[in-house]
């Protein structure tokens, strides 16, 4: 593929329509980001000119996401308990909204999961969440297949950054995410299936690829837990002010 390293190849399948799966939500305030910091906290100016503090759901550098003066979309709660009652769900960036929430990428795959609706994921009658094996915990265990007796271990990687139409993960440094797939290639040791589902919440790319310029260790890591046997799988999620939906599978390169 022109642009890429040698070293890298495209890994297996080819994008694909998918049967629509979605999670509808209401980011019913808009507004313009004036800055992201500490990390969960973000300021955006409304239409009326006020400022609010907004929580921001996305621990990354929201590297190519966070561009002061961006519009942007949040949702409202109602809970008298939260410190702070909106949450920044989305962010302009070019002609599509970018999905910032790490957990819709999660609703969306166990809304995925559960229907059946992701190619090599499907006939699984039993979906568990959060589940721990050994000293770590991953997002969904997967049994039951009439056809496999193995379970289907999934981790799911939100993606929100991009270069040109490649999709990048991760954005920053993350041991955590490193983990994650030693921890998906000893399930497959054990004898089990285990899966890296990589969700995408934009609708402008063509591929995924680890961002080996800014976590090489990651980098280096999927493509052992790539050989181990681990299988490394995308979804790209069109994100509207109402709703994330998944439109198809993309090709990883690895």
């Amino acid at each position: 593929m022109v642009g890429f390293e040698m070293a890298t190849k495209p890994y297996r399948r080819p994008a694909r329509k998918l049967e629509s799966t979605r999670v509808t939500f209401s980011a019913d305030l808009q507004g313009r980001l004036i800055r992201r910091y500490k990390r969960f906290l973000a300021d955006i100016e409304l239409d009326s000119g006020e400022v609010v503090t907004v929580h921001c759901p996305n621990p990354g550098s929201m590297r190519g996401t966070s561009q002061p003066g961006s519009a942007v979309r949040c949702s409202t709660s109602e809970n008298p308990k939260r410190k702070l009652k909106h949450t920044l769900e989305m962010i302009r960036v070019g002609r599509i909204w970018v999905g910032l929430h790490t957990l819709r990428a999660n609703q969306v795959a166990a809304q995925a999961l559960s229907a059946g609706t992701i190619p090599g994921l499907r006939d699984y009658p039993i979906v568990r969440h959060e589940v721990p094996t050994g000293h770590s915990r991953l997002d969904f265990c997967l049994e039951n297949h009439p056809h496999d007796s193995r379970k289907a271990w999934v981790e799911v990687k939100s993606v929100t950054m991009a270069e040109g139409s490649t999709a990048l993960f991760p954005d920053s440094v993350s041991d955590r995410a490193k983990r994650h797939l030693e921890t998906l290639a000893s399930r497959v040791e054990a004898g089990d299936r285990a899966i890296l589902l990589y969700v995408v919440q934009r609708a402008d790319c063509l591929r995924v690829k680890a961002a080996d310029e800014i976590d090489p260790e990651y980098a280096k890591a999927l493509q052992l837990a790539h050989r181990a046997g681990v299988e490394i799988r995308a979804v790209q999620a069109r994100v509207r002010a109402t709703e994330i939906r998944l439109e198809r599978t993309l090709p990883v390169v690895v």
